[in-house]
């Protein structure tokens, strides 16, 4: 997996720092996580191509997490895009984007579908041969959704020695790394294992913005590889993280902490403080592997 910042800063842009927005990379798919104010000069500073994004997910509709959608859908127009565009996010998202691109007159020449999210539960939202998204329900001033992106296992490797040692024709071979076993022309049956190494392990991220302290998540983001957790304030504001329903990044290490994750990258900071290191250095009190996400940084796994 691939993670590229785009924005990772809470509430207006400024010259030098951008809302929230990112990129994730897997297996030669984009997806585009939240889509604020600017994201599209993020997309080209960052040199990445518009048209490999396909699905689009939005958090909730608070403005610096999708005042910029509006803007790449039409410009997606302007590049004459043919293909689908897919986008997940909460009940009114529809009619929001609509509105606008019917009292523009700006109609898309391409097929723009809107999944609209209203369950308080976690739920599968997208899905193909090789990646599963699921919502992680959060605790915010909005309905509001974080997203789970779950690579699948791939194929088992052959083992090449021992396909070769038990004379197996080639034309087998994807069945054999399907998982099947073989039945060789003497009625022997070689179980799978003895033909194949084990695929490899299959990675998971977890993103997490906005939210309050929310312990609820823990089942759905158990063991995640990644986790990106909003850290909007330092435990010094902790009564205005409460107030505003945001989560400080003592207790976005906590969360981290007790999901076993492996790796926890901030973000979504208040603009108040002079240096986002002093995120890190609170939240490695509770959690050691702790990055700091910031604009354009780039995160592989």
């Amino acid at each position: 997996m691939k993670l590229t910042i785009l924005g990772c800063y809470a509430a207006t842009p400024r010259t030098f720092t951008n809302p929230t927005s990112q990129i994730l990379e897997i297996k030669n798919r984009l997806f585009l996580i939240d889509c604020g104010e600017g994201t599209q000069v993020q997309l080209r500073k960052n040199k990445i191509r518009f048209s490999k994004i396909n699905h689009i997910f939005i958090s909730h509709l608070h403005g610096d997490h999708f005042f910029g959608l509006v803007g790449l859908v039409s410009t997606f127009t302007l590049l004459n895009r043919v293909t689908e565009l897919h986008i997940y996010g909460p009940k009114g998202i529809q009619e929001i984007i609509k509105l606008q691109l019917r009292l523009s007159n700006s109609w898309t020449n391409y097929g723009l579908f809107f999944h609209e999210l209203e369950s308080l539960e976690s739920e599968v939202i997208f899905e193909d041969e090789k990646v599963l998204v699921k919502t992680i329900p959060l605790k915010h001033r909005v309905y509001t959704n974080g997203f789970l992106f779950q690579e699948k296992i791939g194929e088992r490797k052959l083992n090449l020695d021992a396909v070769q040692n038990y004379e197996i024709d080639t034309c087998y071979y994807q069945k054999i790394k399907n998982g099947k076993n073989i039945t060789l022309e003497d009625g022997r049956v070689i179980e799978n294992d003895k033909l194949t190494f084990d695929p490899i392990p299959a990675k998971s991220y977890a993103f997490c913005s906005d939210t309050a302290y929310h312990e609820a998540i823990l089942p759905i983001i158990g063991n995640v590889d990644v986790l990106y957790h909003e850290s909007t304030f330092l435990q010094s504001e902790e009564n205005l993280a409460k107030k505003t329903l945001h989560s400080t990044a003592k207790e976005a290490a906590l969360i981290a902490l007790k999901s076993n994750t492996k790796q926890l990258i901030l973000g979504h900071y208040s603009t108040r403080y002079q240096s986002i290191e002093l995120f890190k250095e609170e939240a490695e009190t509770i959690f050691p592997e702790v990055l700091l996400a910031d604009d354009g940084k780039i995160f592989e796994f």
